[in-house]
């Protein structure tokens, strides 16, 4: 069905998996394993900026630290391209295409780049300071939302069909 047929614009669109005309969230192992992904891309790209300075002369060398800075440099670039541009228009991050999850509204639809830099820059921050409580809510929360889906408006569903 599309819009013209009844339906809201955000739900024509939607490729969320639902069972019952609900749709599915994701378990939190999964979130897990897609907060890993993300994490483990972005600090592969410092590591590897890093070995590049080393064997370039590490601090002795202009070269070395100018690797050293390209690699950080290209992390924070990485960072908003996964953290907040892909989100923002396709509600996936590496981390959640590689295990089928998205992002969305609560009502839906995209998140647009305010919820992404709320949801990554404030939510998970303000979960970490909190000694990962603000995660761990949404492994004992009935609609699997963590404190930076709260803060942000988001919730985390499976993608495709089941």
């Amino acid at each position: 069905m599309t819009a013209a047929q009844g339906l809201p614009h955000s739900q024509a669109r939607s490729r969320t998996a639902r069972h019952g005309g609900k749709r599915l969230t994701a378990p939190f192992a999964l979130r897990c394993g897609a907060l890993l992904i993300d994490y483990i891309a972005l600090v592969s790209l410092v590591v590897l900026g890093t070995l590049v300075a080393r064997m370039l002369g590490g601090g002795a060398r202009a070269a070395g630290n100018s690797a050293e800075t390209a690699g950080l440099m290209l992390a924070i670039l990485m960072a908003l391209l996964n953290l907040v541009v892909l989100p923002s228009f396709t509600g996936l991050t590496l981390g959640k295409w590689a295990t089928g999850l998205r992002i969305e509204r609560t009502d839906g639809g995209n998140l647009g780049i305010g919820r992404a830099l709320l949801r990554h820059f404030v939510g998970y921050p303000l979960s970490f300071a909190l000694l990962g409580i603000g995660f761990l809510i949404a492994a004992v929360s009935v609609h699997g939302r963590g404190l930076h889906d709260i803060i942000a408006g988001t919730v985390v569903v499976r993608e495709g069909s089941i």
